[in-house]
């Protein structure tokens, strides 16, 4: 590897690493603001998405110049694939903090009577995806990459479970509907970051070890 590659790729971590922090610390937020019905934090999180999409612009620009200029092979090449496709999972990942954000706003004008659920459980679950995703990343960890992708499963059972719950809510007492359903897209949107994360691991493995397991791999999907 040339010397100027080494330093364009240690770029281009440094750079996914910066957009993962980010990501991370918009989502931490609108979390806490979902769950405590802070419309200041909400706020706060609404006005750092461009940053985020900033971020990423820049990164696939950066991405695109180390492929044009150094035409990379082997492992070098699925690592710049790896943290083009990461980079779009984290700009999705901080779209939707946004959503959450705004779905807090929302609830924050209705009554003050609590969210009909507790979200607790499916957050932190989603919180750890996000971590451990970012971390297999830097550490070209395939295990824990593999351990994300497992709880991905846990998130889409709890995810059911919120829809069934709010869903027989709404049944019974019609005037909760409008917070009810805050809480459905909420919990859809934590659903769809776990998503986001269990792409990332997927990437890992495929920029360490070269397979495909999205979609169940190749031969699968053949």
């Amino acid at each position: 590897m040339s010397l100027h590659l080494m330093r364009d790729l240690e770029n281009l971590k440094r750079e996914i690493l910066t957009m993962g922090g980010m990501v991370e610390e918009a989502l931490d937020r609108s979390i806490n603001a979902v769950m405590n019905r802070d419309a200041d934090l909400a706020r706060e999180v609404l006005h750092g998405e461009e940053a985020i999409n900033t971020k990423e612009l820049e990164i696939s620009e950066e991405a695109l110049k180390v492929l044009a200029l150094h035409q990379p092979v082997a492992v070098d090449l699925r690592y710049v694939i790896a943290v083009i496709m990461v980079n779009n999972d984290l700009e999705r990942v901080g779209d939707l903090a946004e959503n959450i954000a705004e779905r807090t706003l929302d609830m924050a004008r209705l009554s003050e009577e609590p969210v009909p659920y507790d979200l607790n459980q499916m957050a932190e679950t989603v919180r750890l995806m996000v971590q451990e995703s970012l971390d297999s990343l830097v550490n070209q960890d395939v295990q824990k990459a593999r351990r994300v992708c497992e709880l991905d499963d846990e998130v889409d059972d709890l995810h059911r479970e919120v829809y069934r719950i709010m869903r027989a809510l709404m049944k019974e007492d019609p005037e909760s509907v409008d917070r009810a359903t805050h809480v459905i897209s909420t919990s859809r949107a934590l659903e769809r970051v776990a998503d986001h994360a269990t792409n990332i691991a997927e990437d890992v493995v495929f920029m360490v070890e070269g397979e495909i397991i999205r979609h169940g791999g190749i031969e699968e999907a053949e």
